[in-house]
């Protein structure tokens, strides 16, 4: 084959091979997999019940998420039960576990987890809106899959990958990098178990582990319902029971 040949075959191949997509192409996909804009934005509230295991230990676990942004956490063991909730505003823990009966307000980090957890649509949908800014950085094989690798610098600053399945267009994995007893590690948090409830294709699987770790976090829900009515007041930080200590009375002056 003559240079001209080569040239002109060379152009057709070129032609022929599908451009990249642009990031928000990559997004609109996974919007589709999932049920659709109309689908996603038609759910209210949403409550998951399941199990999270931690170190073998079985703890039931209940997640509610209502719009806009308010969620809560309870997990159970031994008759004992945590909540962390955020209304909106305020983060709040009861962490019995630790001794800690009382509410009290989040720290700045876990609140930054909580924001996200209470967005019911994820980063990724109206992310110009949010503030979000994400970058396609290109097509990666992780595993047996090929995927989407998309970079997602949220409004608060955070970094996180995102990886999305070429062929299912859907969420399978999710880096970022946590600060764990004073060290900086990337948390890779594996997402699956898609189904479809009411139109709507939702994980019930989520498994969290610091990179090159054994220890891990795993979170399956039985039963997903949506729209289900949720009071506002499950969100907000009650007021603590613990009695107001009186000061002791000031010694009479003669």
């Amino acid at each position: 084959m003559d240079k001209l040949g080569i040239a002109l075959t060379a152009a057709v191949l070129l032609a022929a091979s599908p451009a990249a997509p642009t990031a928000d192409e990559v997004i609109q996909r996974n919007i589709e997999a999932r049920g659709g804009l109309a689908k996603i934005k038609s759910v209210q509230s949403m409550r998951l019940t399941g199990t999270m295991s931690v170190e073998g230990q079985d703890m039931l676990s209940t997640l509610e998420i209502k719009r806009p942004n308010k969620t809560r956490w309870e997990f159970t063991v031994e008759g004992a039960t945590a909540v962390q909730a955020y209304d909106g505003k305020t983060g709040w823990t009861v962490m019995p576990f630790a001794g800690k009966t009382e509410p009290e307000s989040m720290s700045a980090d876990d609140l930054k987890d909580i924001e996200l957890q209470a967005d019911m649509d994820g980063p990724l949908v109206g992310y110009k809106a949010k503030g979000n800014r994400v970058e396609l950085v290109g097509r990666e094989r992780v595993g047996e899959r090929e995927a989407w690798r998309l970079r997602v610098t949220l409004t608060n600053g955070d970094v996180r990958e995102i990886y999305l399945d070429v062929k299912t267009n859907l969420q399978f994995l999710t880096v970022t990098r946590r600060t764990i007893e004073g060290k900086e590690m990337e948390v890779e948090s594996e997402i699956g178990d898609y189904r479809d409830v009411n139109g709507v294709l939702l994980p019930h699987s989520f498994e969290a582990r610091a990179k090159g770790a054994s220890q891990k976090q795993t979170l399956k829900f039985d039963k997903i319902e949506l729209n289900v009515p949720i009071d506002d007041s499950r969100f907000r930080m009650p007021e603590s029971k613990k009695p107001v200590e009186k000061p002791d009375p000031a010694p009479a002056v003669s």
